[in-house]
């Protein structure tokens, strides 16, 4: 017998959408909790834990929304995400056995892309909502908000440890 999923390919598509950006949401929670460590400024480091929360907040009204629509969840693509981002810290950045100051920008950088990401994600799924009442189009709009907030938030981060890179580029 077929499944309604399997004999409607846009749910399919839906679905892989939806893990895709489930697997971007699993490796972006990674990267914010290990961002938000003891050697950041402690100002630096209490806007990250917040932001951390938040994407971990996030990644779970994803979940919540691809239940509510009937989309199973790829494990093996949440899984290879979280392992991923593992492997991302292993990158030559310059530094053996210490931690390069480009890391920060680096991570900060491709935080703020993620971030990008799940706001299109966002702005997807609330085309969709217009015309499926599972979706509530409303809690949609503060995503969307809440990205753009985290997003420029990430900006100035990142111009923070840009500027501070180049002053050492500088004093060379």
């Amino acid at each position: 017998m077929t499944t309604t999923a399997t004999a409607n390919p846009g749910h399919q598509l839906l679905g892989i959408y939806l893990n895709d950006h489930l697997a971007g949401a699993t490796a972006g929670a990674e990267l914010a909790r290990r961002m938000a460590v003891p050697r950041r400024p402690p100002a630096e480091r209490a806007d990250l834990r917040r932001l951390a929360d938040e994407i971990g907040e996030d990644r779970a009204t994803l979940l919540e929304m691809m239940a509510a629509l009937g989309i199973r969840v790829r494990g093996y693509k949440v899984y290879a995400a979280w392992i991923g981002e593992k492997a991302a810290r292993l990158k030559l950045n310059g530094r053996v056995l210490t931690r390069s100051p480009l890391s920060s920008l680096e991570e900060l950088e491709l935080l703020r892309l993620g971030v990008e990401g799940k706001a299109a994600g966002w702005r997807t799924l609330r085309v969709l909502a217009d015309r499926d009442k599972r979706l509530d189009a409303q809690r949609l709009d503060e995503l969307i908000s809440r990205a753009r907030s985290q997003a420029e938030l990430l900006e100035q981060l990142r111009i923070q440890t840009a500027a501070q890179i180049i002053a050492l580029a500088s004093s060379d």
